[in-house]
């Protein structure tokens, strides 16, 4: 069956993405789904299940596309390209060329959440309410700020009929759409039958997507069962049973798939690798959009104001020598995306590892071996898509001892770490605190640029942490916004990339496979070009 995809140029000028996806209200064949898996997960807890996920993008894979669908959504079925825009709960949208601000999402019929209700425009109008109006009965803190830094371009929305809605953006934003990613739909009936209370609604969620909640166990387990009336026959699970563990620890998770208590788990620990291909297991990655990283503080006071300093720190990175602590699961990083990207460009300082030329810019700075640099960043002990997280860092931490840097950690709980990334470097919960390291999603031009680099994006509005400004950044970002055109977009792009990397805004050090770790049961997996999977492909 034809699935329909946007280009990024039909997304671009407007144009229709009719669904082509079969009739809605499809219903799981008798037979279809069977048989069970458990997947080890890096958590140690389960993301929200409420409707927005915490603990990043590794959370929608989990407790996001499974339960629930957004009005846009990400080509996930495909392994040997990056996947595209396709349609979601909206079978099309477009800009209003009368007024470029002004967003319309024709939305899809017949669709039902799990609770029997119908999906319809009251329901995504009481969704941005709940993340966005502060003033909403039904507002929820906790769901409102995983997603409101995902959303930084909506000024209003509102219903034009039963199956239509307009998102008006605070300024022409030709990228909106890839910001709908982000944006899931819980059931509002659900929320009342629970009696208004979120905590109940984590126990009994209802969305419309193609898994239902079977049970949950905090800190341990959920297990998720079909959707047996899935509006897309081509997302309905192929299993009976999916159950994800939390096994935050490497180790334990090697052993749990070795001794069959797992089927598949995320993360392999590279030294247990060549045990787990000798014992069968088949171990899987593939090019992501994904770059594991430092933030380093721009204000005011911050040693990293020093550009020699921060160049430093990148040409102090041995790369390859992460890499290879990662057992060849992870590729060295020259810049926020890989070289192949056309968002890439030709920056003027090479990121290499050199520990002379850093020691030699370190004591241009008033720094040495014997006087070093002391800094102290925030890190996250571990979690989805931190790979190695201690390992690596104390890595990092050895080498730029070597010319003169002493850092300290302050290391803390994944969710924690992203609290204090998405609060930025001026948030009185990072005193003392010159930078940090989070890995993160960059599939996409905000994803991967605008949304860091821009000054409008500053944190809290968005995830600029370092309060990073730069003039000709700003011209740039506002222009790939106004621009339609995506040649253009590219072009400017990669200039905001050639800056930035001169710059030096970062310390990049590694891009993540993402990878997975499988027994001979697990028959079927698609492991997509991105950080969000399908658990539907599964079997």
């Amino acid at each position: 069956m034809r699935h329909a995809s946007l280009s990024r140029r039909q997304l671009i000028v407007g144009a229709s993405a009719l669904a082509a996806l079969g009739p809605t209200g499809a219903v799981l064949a008798e037979g279809t789904a069977s048989g069970s898996l458990t997947y080890g997960i890096s958590l140690f807890d389960l993301p929200l299940t409420t409707g927005q996920p915490d603990r990043g993008a590794g959370g929608y894979q989990f407790t996001g596309l499974t339960l629930y669908d957004p009005l846009v959504a990400w080509e996930l079925d495909v392994a040997d390209r990056p996947g595209r825009l396709v349609p979601g709960l909206a079978t099309a949208w477009e800009s209003d060329a009368a007024d470029r601000r002004n967003w319309i999402f024709r939305l899809r019929e017949g669709v039902k959440f799990h609770d029997g209700s119908a999906f319809d425009a009251d329901a995504v109008i009481w969704n941005f309410d709940k993340v966005l109006d502060a003033k909403a009965a039904h507002y929820d803190q906790r769901q409102a700020s995983q997603v409101r830094p995902r959303l930084p371009s909506v000024a209003s929305y509102r219903k034009l009929d039963a199956m239509t809605v307009q998102v008006t953006t605070k300024a022409v934003d030709a990228l909106f759409p890839y910001q709908m990613l982000w944006f899931l739909i819980s059931s509002p009936a659900q929320y009342e039958a629970v009696g208004r209370d979120w905590t109940k609604f984590a126990f009994q969620p209802s969305g419309t997507g193609p898994y239902r909640l079977a049970a949950l166990v905090p800190r341990v387990r959920l297990e998720l069962t079909p959707n047996p009336t899935y509006w897309n026959p081509k997302r309905m699970p192929r299993l009976a049973k999916l159950t994800l563990a939390c096994m935050p620890e490497d180790l334990s998770r090697a052993n749990a798939l070795l001794s069959g208590s797992a089927d598949l788990i995320e993360l392999p620990a590279p030294d247990a690798v060549p045990r787990l291909k000798g014992a069968g297991m088949r171990v899987t990655g593939n090019d992501t959009p994904h770059v594991w990283n430092y933030h380093l503080s721009m204000l005011e006071g911050s040693p990293w104001r020093d550009l020699r300093l921060r160049k430093a720190a990148n040409l102090a990175v041995d790369r390859e020598g992460v890499a290879a602590l990662m057992g060849g699961l992870a590729t060295p990083a020259v810049g926020q995306v890989q070289p192949s990207s056309p968002w890439f460009g030709k920056p003027s300082f090479q990121i290499k590892y050199d520990v002379d030329a850093a020691r030699k810019l370190v004591k241009e700075a008033g720094y040495s071996v014997q006087n070093p640099l002391r800094t102290k960043f925030i890190i996250p002990t571990g979690g989805s898509g931190q790979m190695l997280s201690l390992p690596i860092n104390e890595f990092v931490q050895q080498s730029w001892a070597e010319i003169g840097i002493a850092l300290e950690f302050q290391a803390v709980e994944l969710e924690v770490a992203y609290t204090g990334w998405r609060q930025g470097a001026a948030d009185p919960s990072m005193k003392g605190i010159t930078g940090g390291n989070i890995a993160y999603v960059t599939s996409d031009p905000l994803y991967a640029i605008l949304r860091f680099y821009d000054s409008k994006q500053v944190a809290p509005t968005g995830v600029n942490w370092s309060h990073y400004r730069n003039p000709e950044v700003d011209r740039l970002c506002d222009a790939v916004r106004a621009s339609f055109d995506p040649a253009e977009q590219d072009r400017m792009l990669a200039r905001i990339h050639e800056i930035v990397v001169d710059d030096a805004v970062q310390v990049w050090v590694v891009h993540d496979t993402n990878p997975h770790a499988l027994s001979a049961k697990v028959k079927g997996y698609t492991q997509a070009q991105h950080w969000f999977q399908d658990l539907t492909t599964l079997g």
